[in-house]
């Protein structure tokens, strides 16, 4: 039951734990170590003490490691999505899904450590450059640290531990409390491969000491975060000159065009909404409508979602199940009544039954609610009418946050004009912003964060380039 810190490849037991429920079947799952600032230190220190062994290994060996971790993923991948299952309420199918994303994420990890590759430099195109050449090297830039939310326990981990490792860093992984089971079932994994001790470290406990920790130590090179934009600004504003990504979520939405075939988006548009409980930072949660075809729209949407099936996360045939927990599902109810309370309408849900929030839909919402402006991270999708593209580029773009948005049209032009006007990261065409292929560059403008994932582009944040001249005169 007693689950501890994983330092140089060895679990450590410490004096103080916290016990973490299911949160669908209310049970307790494991108690999970509290690290102390000392025990911080100890990661940290075999960590870096681990640095010039995984910097000497060869694109091979580093590519090798990532291609096994990979394998046992999915040899041991029914355990894996169960854990994920359990420990977080996301139904099992979206629990599978995720696994079989983890396994081509760190895929892509080995094949990206065997591309890790600089360039050519002709000197020679300056006057004072004749008889010389240059090239660039990456180098690892030593440890690194990762803070990681609940809602993607193994593929956002895989984020950033596979490019970690495919640039030959080492890694201190700071999971969310009530997800560790799956990152203990990683450093589980990762010890039945070559990697050497040390390389990988779990440190689980209070967030902000372990963040202040991490912070303060000089040999933490970066720090890469998953998470709120509140924790992750001020992560940044006290790194100094240590490497930070951020990613820091989003109000995602998507634009529907006249002339779409509403029959052949809507599985989409519910998917993007509804799965894992909304809780995706790229979750669908504003959707602006052509007025001619909102009354179809709206019809076929609630047909769709009351064909879902609610309950237990661990039936297969579950689509949407219980939030992480109940504080976070009275918020969104709070929310929800907020927006009513300032003149929106409820086309389905906005309640909560047999302790799950239902997949909600509410109409006519003002962009200043919060349903609408900040992100709610639940089941909760707000439609609203439009007359026109540019009025509903303008309605999403009429946000602090800029990850991903999508749209729907048969319009070549208009799509072309949405990709170049819409404030975000990533625009999505005929399809949801909640799509995301794990090799693609992924990340946001605005509130939404700093840097990018998606391997190659992880890995360029993970290096230090270096330029080497030689003098043939």
């Amino acid at each position: 039951m007693k689950k501890g810190l994983f330092i140089n490849g060895q679990w450590q037991m410490t004096n103080e734990y916290m016990e973490v429920y299911a949160p669908y079947s209310k049970e307790v799952i494991a108690q999970f170590a509290m690290a102390t600032e000392e025990d911080i230190q100890h990661a940290i220190k075999s960590a870096h003490a681990a640095e010039s062994e995984m910097a000497d290994l060869t694109a091979f060996q580093r590519a090798d490691i990532l291609e096994q971790l990979s394998d046992l993923f999915a040899e041991n991948r029914e355990e894996a999505a169960r854990i994920i299952s359990l420990e977080s309420a996301k139904p099992l199918k979206y629990a599978y899904s995720e696994i079989d994303r983890t396994i081509e994420t760190y895929k892509f990890a080995a094949e990206e450590a065997k591309r890790l590759s600089g360039e050519m430099i002709p000197m020679d195109a300056s006057k004072s450059g004749e008889g010389r050449f240059g090239y660039t090297i990456h180098e690892p830039l030593g440890v690194i640290v990762a803070i990681t939310p609940f809602n993607f326990p193994q593929n956002l981990v895989a984020h950033k531990v596979g490019p970690a490792l495919a640039a030959g860093n080492t890694i201190v992984l700071k999971p969310a409390t009530q997800t560790a089971l799956s990152a203990h079932f990683l450093a589980k994994l990762l010890a039945q491969t070559n990697l050497p001790a040390g390389a990988f470290n779990i440190v689980t406990g209070q967030g902000k000491l372990v963040g202040d920790a991490f912070l303060a130590h000089p040999k933490v090179k970066m720090v890469t975060f998953t998470g709120s934009p509140e924790v992750g600004i001020s992560l940044r504003n006290r790194a100094g000159l240590k490497k930070v990504t951020l990613e820091l979520g989003s109000n995602a939405g998507v634009i529907v065009d006249e002339g779409v075939q509403l029959d052949k988006i809507m599985d989409r548009i519910v998917m993007g909404a509804f799965s894992n409980q909304g809780q995706v930072c790229i979750s669908l949660q504003r959707i602006y409508v052509k007025e001619k075809i909102i009354d179809e729209f709206l019809e076929q949407l609630k047909a769709k979602i009351e064909r879902l099936t609610i309950g237990d996360p661990l039936d297969a045939t579950t689509d949407l199940s219980m939030m992480i927990s109940e504080t976070e599902q009275q918020r969104a109810v709070t929310w929800i009544n907020e927006a009513l309370a300032e003149g929106a309408e409820v086309l389905t849900g906005g309640r909560i039954e047999n302790n799950i929030l239902l997949p909600t839909v509410l109409l006519n919402v003002s962009s200043t609610s919060r349903v609408s402006s900040e992100e709610i991270f639940a089941p909760v999708v707000i439609v609203n009418t439009v007359s026109s593209v540019e009025e509903a580029i303008d309605a999403v773009n009429d946000s602090n946050y800029g990850l991903q948005a999508g749209i729907f049209t048969p319009s070549i032009e208009t799509a072309f004009k949405a990709s170049k006007k819409l404030q975000v990261g990533g625009v999505i065409i005929n399809d949801v912003p909640t799509y995301r292929v794990d090799h693609m560059p992924y990340g946001g403008v605005k509130e939404s964060g700093s840097g990018r994932e998606g391997i190659k582009y992880a890995v360029e944040e993970m290096t230090e380039m270096k330029l080497v001249i030689w003098n043939n005169n």
